[in-house]
């Protein structure tokens, strides 16, 4: 448990020196069981936990909308967005987009979760959920990794604020 701190520095400080550093984008998925329609959302905030078992994280705001159906969620997809995808990361980013699974391509997964196409995507996590841990403002959200495939994509990189568009072809195949 930690106890009450005061920062020397400002939030505005603090999220400038996090911009410093570069994160993938993602868009994690699953289905409302309230009115079985699709609900998703755009992430910078996923990586990998373990090999042994298969673990993956991301984390969900407190203040979000979707906290609850996220939280009560049996299984969700992670998709790590392709470079060419900045339009639909921020189709899932905005609360202005009425249906965010309108004109895109997906189906229902096997777990009744909708699962992007991937033709969007550098790799693909379905998931089952398997711990959750409140951190701050957020909550860390732990998945075990039932399926996951990827492309040769290159992935779409967040950094300082922006999409970050420099060409890391190098490391393509």
């Amino acid at each position: 448990m930690s106890t009450k701190r005061t920062a020397d520095f400002t939030d505005k400080d603090f999220r400038l020196a996090l911009g410093r550093f570069a994160t993938g984008v993602a868009i994690v998925t699953t289905t409302n069981p309230d009115t079985g329609k699709p609900v998703g959302l755009t992430v910078s905030s996923f990586n990998s936990v373990s090999l042994e078992p298969p673990l993956v994280l991301w984390c969900l705001r407190l203040a979000s909308y979707n906290l609850p159906v996220f939280k009560n969620a049996r299984h969700y997809n992670i998709h790590i967005l392709a470079n060419d995808q900045i339009d639909l990361a921020m189709q899932f980013s905005t609360a202005k987009v009425p249906d965010r699974f309108a004109d895109i391509d997906w189906e229902m997964s096997e777990t009744n979760t909708p699962l992007l196409s991937a033709k969007y995507c550098a790799a693909i996590f379905e998931c089952a959920s398997e711990q959750q841990h409140p951190a701050g403002d957020h909550l860390i959200m732990v998945g075990y990794v039932e399926r996951c495939e990827h492309t040769n994509k290159l992935p779409l990189v967040f950094h300082a604020g922006t999409f970050d568009l420099t060409p890391t072809s190098r490391f393509a195949k």
